[in-house]
C-alpha cells in the first residue's frame, strides 16, 4: 500500500513525542525552576549537543558509508537515536528559553512556604518528612522533591511553621503541620 494512504505521523515512524513523554506545565503559568534544576538541565543539554550526538552522527556517517542501508542495524538504530536525541535537545531547549529561575537563599520572607522551600512536616502518626518545592522538571519523590504544581506543594503553599495543612492524596484527605521552613 502507498504512504499516501497510510496516515503516519510526519518526521517518520514516532511523531514528536514531547508532549505525550515530559510533563506539561498548566496554561498561563511560568517554568519556575531552582537553580540547581536549571544547572542540571543546562548540562543535560551540552552533553546531547556537544557530546553524545556527535558520537552517533560519526557511527551512523560511518554505517551509511558501508553500502545497503536497508539491513544495517548501525545505520537504522543510529538513525532512530538521533531522532531522540534532537527531540531531547528541542525540549531541553524550549524549557530552558522559558525557565524563571529561582535562588532560595535569595528569598527574604523565610517565615512562608514559597517556591523552592525545604520543608519538614509531621503527620497525624508523629513521622517527619522533607520535601522541596522544586520546578516540574526536577522533581523526584524519591529524594524529596516535589513539584510546585502537586496537590501538596499547592497546599503547603503560603503555609507558615505550626500551620496545620489539609490535602487530597490519592489514599484520602491527609493533614500534615508544618515543623520547619528552610531556603537552602
Amino acid at each position: 500500500m502507498s504512504k499516501a494512504f497510510v496516515k503516519e505521523p510526519a518526521g517518520g515512524d514516532e511523531g514528536d513525542g514531547d508532549e505525550v513523554l515530559q510533563p506539561h506545565l498548566p496554561a498561563g503559568t511560568k517554568n519556575y525552576m531552582t537553580v540547581r534544576g536549571h544547572a542540571a538541565l543546562r548540562a543535560e543539554f551540552e552533553h546531547l549537543v556537544k557530546i553524545e550526538r556527535p558520537a552517533v552522527v560519526q557511527v551512523v556517517s560511518w554505517a551509511a558509508g558501508n553500502g545497503d542501508r536497508s539491513e544495517n542495524g548501525d545505520y537504522i538504530y543510529g538513525k532512530k537515536r538521533l531522532r531522540e536525541i534532537d527531540r531531547r535537545i528541542r525540549f531541553l531547549t524550549k524549557r530552558l528559553e522559558s525557565a524563571v529561575v529561582i535562588d532560595p537563599a535569595a528569598q527574604t520572607n523565610c517565615d512562608q512556604v514559597f517556591f523552592a522551600a525545604t520543608v519538614t512536616v509531621s503527620d497525624a502518626e508523629g513521622g517527619e518528612v522533607t520535601y522541596q518545592i522544586v520546578g516540574i522538571d526536577e522533581a523526584n519523590a524519591s529524594e524529596g522533591r516535589i513539584s510546585w504544581i502537586s496537590p501538596l506543594a499547592r497546599a503547603l503553599l503560603k503555609a507558615r511553621e505550626g500551620d496545620t495543612v489539609k490535602f487530597a492524596s490519592p489514599g484520602g484527605l491527609r493533614e500534615l503541620e508544618i515543623i520547619e521552613i528552610r531556603y537552602e
